[in-house]
Formats: C-alpha cells, structure tokens, sequence
C-alpha cells in the first residue's frame, strides 16, 4: 500500500481521532497505575539485565586484565610482537558480528526471557573454558564461542527492552544497562588486582576466568525465572497492567502480537541508509571502546606505574564514564534529542586521543585524557542504543536494524583490537591517531542524523500534520515511512 493510500485513510479517520484527543493527552501524563507498572518493570528487568551485561562485559574484556597477568607466557610462547594476543582479542568479534543479524531476527520467535537465559549461560560456560586453554587454538575457539552466545543477547536486549518503555523512559534505561559496561571496565579492574594478590596454586589469568564465569552462568539461569515473556504473553501481570503495557507498547507505533517476523521490514532495514550510517557511527565508538577495553591496564603501565596499579588506575575513568552516561541520556530522554548528544560525546573522546597524541610526558593529562575518551565512548554508544530503539518504526525492523549497525559498528572493535601491538608502544602513536579520526567521524555522522530525521519530520507535518502525542500509528505495513510515524532526532 503506498504511503499516499495511508494518508488518505488518515484523513477518513480525522473525525475520530479528533473524539480521541483528551483520551490520547491524559495518555500523555503517565497515571498512578502507569507508573506503579513502570517501577514493577524496573524491578523486574533493570536489576537482572544489567548484571547480565555486567557479566557479559567482564566477560568479554577480562582479557586485557589476563594480559598482564601471564596470559601471553603461559599460552602463547610469550608472544613477543602482541600479534597472537590480538587475533585472541579481535576473533571474538567476527562471530559476534556474523551472528547478530540472524540471532536477533530468530530471537523474534523464542520466549524472550528463555532466548536470553540461554545466551548468558552459553557464554559464561566458554569463559569458563578459557581458563583450561593451553595453546592459541584452544583460546581461539573459546572466544568464538563467546562472540556466539553474547550475539544472541546484546543486540537482544533493547529490542526486548522496547517491548516495555516507552521512547521517553528508553535513554534512561539503556543507560544503566549499558552503563554496567563502564562499571564492568571498573569492576574487572578490581576483580585483576584482587586475584593478582591471592597467590593461589592456579594461573593468576585461570584464576581471573573462572571468577568471572561462574557466576555468569548462575546468573543466566536465575534470569529464566525472574525476566517476563512479551506483554501479551507474560504471567506477571494482572488484566489491568497488560491493558496499560499494551497500549505504552502501541505508543506511536503499532507493535506486533505475538512472536511473528515481517519478511518485507527485513527486507527495508537493508535499504535504509540511515541504518548504514549509524553503522558508521557505532564502528568509531566500537573502535575506541574494543581498544580501551583491551588496552587501557596496558597504556596506563607506560605512565611508568607498576601492573597492579595500573589495574587499579584503571577504575576512575570507568565510574566517571558511567555518570556521565547517565547525566547526558536523562537529559536527552527529557529534550527527546539524542543525535545533539552523541556528536557531543564522540567530540569530546576525540578530544582525548588528541592530549594522549600531543602531550606525551606529562602523565596528569594523559590520564585525564582516558577520562575524556571512556566518557564519550560509553555515552556515544548508550544513547545511539536508545535513539534507535523507537527509530525503526516496528519490531521486524528493530530485529533486523538494530543488530545490522551494531554489527558495522563492531568491525570497529576488530580493528581497534589491532591497533595497540607492542612493537608500537609506549606512545601507540598509530592507535591514537586512527581512533581520534573516527571520533570525529562519528560526531560527523551524528550530526547528518539528527539533521535529516528533523527534516524528515517537518516534512511529514507539512504533508499530513501534526499526529496526537502517543497515539498508536499503524507501522504494520511501512514501518518508520509510515505517514505518522515521528522521528526521535
């Protein structure tokens, strides 16, 4: 059906919507029950989700922390040049990538809170597995199989998360999610420096992945429990709350019943540029955060401090990325901007490559460039997660866009894991100036965003006029290009 036949229907049906209005404006200022659900959901989900993401980012990054603790010597004949190290980072990221897409798409048609239970015990059980690795195969094949199970949860997450918030409460929520990841960063830091002083009769680095790993799978199977199925499928609600989540759920868009696929949104996710261009941005964000993830104890040691310290120096820039984090998504969920916010953030990481580029002796600015560089990556990727959770117009293309430019964007990591070799080092002079680039790539990208979804909409009021604030627009059909559908710019 063409967009003109939607407008035209739009236009039948003025005279109702118009009866609609008082109902849709009370809509707009959340009840008593609205927000007695809201701290029910935030209960029920936020605590487990992020302790998930916790775990799948100490996960994922305790490699860097295993470095300095005899990883290299133990497995891979002391590596010499850092280029097996890199391949053991980076190989983690080419199933992650490759399995996104499909993951999530199949995600669509499993119970949501089984789907993500199973991701988390899966790779919880191949970091585990790390730890009994001897030589650069066996490592190999435990971070594949780590990059496959955390596809099937990270791109998950915020398409599951959509199902309950709205784009107002989104920001907010993708930011204590993915603000776990700095957290982790802090966290990992102290979890090294700790076993570094255990002493025990195993590997320092084993030690570091069995900590780590068990509890992951634990959690993975507490989170089969405790996380909800989809609002019209869970049991936690009374008839009363799933009325009041359905319709948050059908808030300027119309959400699909049930677990089905829409071949023909697949299809528009893969011919939407914007998609591709958010890809663009993530990559830069994933290049900086893949290579501080990994890098960050080890550029530290080159201020000239020991490597316990340095693990533990670690920890500051991580808890000051995570406030920054949040300062900026609750803002930006309250101005409904988020394109503003990200060029900002991918400015200021830039802003950081350039003091670690231009200062190389005085370590004070070196370290507050780490601050600059942890707090606009985190925040770079937290609000582009919650802008493009309510962009995409319906859930199909949720599944398809969300996990397609998260997985351009991790391309990024796979280079930035190879951007820091030791031959390189203490000033890693290529590394910075790659990745500075790409901030300001991103900040670039950021800005052409913004700058067409406001386009976009004001085109749309001028065509079909201004929707009611939160009334559901039927995106079965044409998804984001439906005539009523609004932009979060």
């Amino acid at each position: 059906m063409s967009v003109e036949k939607h407008a035209s229907s739009f236009d039948e049906k003025a005279p109702s919507v118009d009866r609609d209005v008082v109902v849709q404006a009370e809509a707009v200022s959340p009840s008593i029950e609205e927000r007695r659900l809201v701290r029910k959901l935030d209960l029920r989900i936020m605590p487990i989700a992020c302790i998930m993401y916790l775990f799948a980012y100490l996960d994922r990054s305790n490699l860097g922390n295993a470095r300095l603790q005899g990883l290299p010597q133990d497995t891979l004949h002391g590596d010499p040049t850092g280029v097996l190290f890199d391949w053991v980072n980076s190989v983690f990221f080419f199933s992650y990538i490759i399995c996104q897409v499909p993951a999530t798409i199949l995600s669509k048609l499993c119970p949501p809170r089984i789907w993500l239970g199973c991701a988390t015990v899966g790779w919880g059980l191949c970091s585990v597995l790390m730890a009994t690795a001897f030589n650069f195969p066996g490592l190999l094949v435990a971070r594949i199989g780590l990059g496959v199970f955390e596809a099937c949860f990270g791109p998950g997450i915020p398409l599951y998360m959509s199902f309950f918030y709205t784009r107002e409460e989104m920001g907010m929520r993708m930011a204590y999610w993915f603000g776990f990841a700095a957290v982790a960063g802090a966290f990992g830091g102290l979890i090294a420096f700790g076993i570094q002083h255990v002493h025990a009769a195993v590997a320092d680095w084993k030690l570091l992945f069995i900590v780590e790993g068990i509890p992951t799978v634990l959690v993975g199977l507490l989170s089969m429990l405790i996380l909800p199925n989809r609002p019209e499928e869970t049991s936690i609600f009374n008839e009363k709350e799933r009325e009041i989540a359905l319709e948050r759920m059908n808030r300027g868009i119309k959400a699909d019943v049930g677990r089905t696929v829409t071949k023909s949104h697949i299809v528009a996710a893969f011919k939407d540029w914007r998609i591709y261009a958010a890809g663009v941005l993530y990559f830069g964000a994933n290049c900086a955060l893949a290579s501080i993830s990994a890098f960050l104890p080890t550029i530290i040691t080159t201020f000239g401090y020991t490597n316990a310290l340095a693990q533990l120096l670690t920890v500051p820039p991580y808890a000051v990325a995570a406030v920054y984090l949040c300062l900026n998504s609750y803002t930006s969920d309250r101005l409904q901007s988020r394109g503003i916010f990200i060029a900002a953030a991918s400015a200021l990481a830039g802003i950081g490559y350039i003091l670690l580029l231009t200062v190389p002796s005085n370590n004070h600015v070196r370290y507050f460039a780490t601050f600059c560089i942890t707090s606009g990556t985190y925040t770079t990727i937290g609000v582009i997660i919650a802008w493009f959770a309510h962009n995409l117009g319906s859930e199909t293309k949720k599944a398809t866009g969300i996990p397609m430019y998260m997985a351009i964007g991790q391309c990024g990591s796979v280079l930035g894991s190879h951007l820091y070799p030791k031959t390189d080092g203490p000033r890693y002079i290529r590394g910075f100036a790659v990745t500075c680039a790409l901030q300001f790539v991103a900040a670039i990208a950021a800005l052409v965003l913004t700058i067409s979804y406001r386009i976009d909409n004001k085109r749309r009021d001028r065509k079909y006029g201004k929707p009611v604030p939160d009334a559901p627009v039927d995106t079965s059909e044409l998804a984001d290009q439906a005539p009523m559908f609004r932009y979060t710019p």
